[in-house]
């Protein structure tokens, strides 16, 4: 049986990601997180259509992401090939400035290793911090092992390997630095929709208190300096109610049935983009760029 590039049962990052509890709240955190490089951001949002309903092009890439992590090899690789076209028109330079360190002209592309690897990163960043915190703390032997996978999953979308922290500490060695480095900025654009897509996520009125949980978690989770580079404010009142709410989603977990707490998000992907549309066709407001 074609069980994909991730096999079940084998694969780390399958496992990560096969828990509702990660996949409903990682790439949230990784857009929020990647924003802070300019290049990142400028470069995908120039050559991004339909930004008035950016939550429908998020639920899109959530599944691709999903064909990769869990589809056969076919659907995997068809993916994989819409993306390389995609990446090969995200080239050019920065309209304008966007911070010191990246003036205008600044050249980008989508096939840039280091821009690449930013990618992965934040993704692979996000889906251990909830996975150690909302399942349990993954074992040294297994966190070697999850970024090996995403290492691989960095390689299907072309970028070299030997471009990236070869081991898992060598990662966090280098994911620190990059944290502290003098080159994070946020242009406008990129601290509107990178809080948008963290904190202002379309969820009918019916969801509204486990938003407020996963809001103040969410918050929890941003590294302090991209909370300080947003302006957002963490209390130590916040922290504690921060890690209640953590246990509590811990415990609720293993009460609940496995399909409640495995396997694809695709559907609450879908209901998101259901409520943006229907605040759309209704007047009312939701996180919009122009474009």
């Amino acid at each position: 049986m074609d069980d994909g590039y991730f096999p079940r049962g084998r694969s780390l990052l399958r496992m990560v990601h096969e828990e509702k509890a990660v996949g409903l709240m990682y790439g949230q955190r990784a857009l929020c997180v990647g924003a802070v490089k300019p290049l990142n951001y400028v470069g995908t949002s120039e050559h991004t259509r339909n930004k008035r309903t950016p939550f429908k092009r998020i639920t899109h890439t959530g599944g691709m992401f999903e064909a990769v992590f869990f589809g056969s090899r076919a659907q995997a690789d068809r993916v994989l090939e819409i993306v390389d076209g995609m990446h090969e028109r995200v080239v050019g330079e920065l309209p304008e400035d966007a911070g010191p360190h990246y003036p205008t002209g600044t050249p980008y592309s989508a096939f840039d290793p280091e821009l690449m690897l930013w990618t992965v990163a934040v993704i692979a960043d996000s889906a251990e911090w909830f996975y150690d915190r909302l399942v349990r703390p993954l074992t040294d032997e297994q966190r070697e092992a999850l970024w090996q996978d995403y290492l691989r999953f960095a390689e299907l979308f072309k970028m070299p390997r030997h471009s990236a922290p070869p081991t898992h500490r060598e990662f966090r060695e280098w994911f620190e630095r990059q944290l502290a480095g003098p080159d994070l900025h946020l242009t406008e654009e990129a601290r509107y929709m990178g809080y948008a897509s963290a904190f202002e996520i379309p969820m009918p009125s019916s969801r509204q208190l486990a938003k407020r949980m996963h809001d103040l978690v969410m918050l929890g989770s941003l590294p302090p300096r991209v909370r300080e580079l947003y302006g957002l404010r963490y209390s130590f009142s916040q922290a504690g109610t921060c890690a209640a709410v953590l246990a509590g989603g811990r415990f609720a977990r293993m009460l609940a049935p496995r399909k409640l707490t495995h396997g694809s998000c695709i559907p609450e992907f879908e209901m998101v983009a259901a409520t943006e549309q229907r605040r759309i066709e209704r007047g009312q407001p939701t996180p919009q760029l122009a474009g």
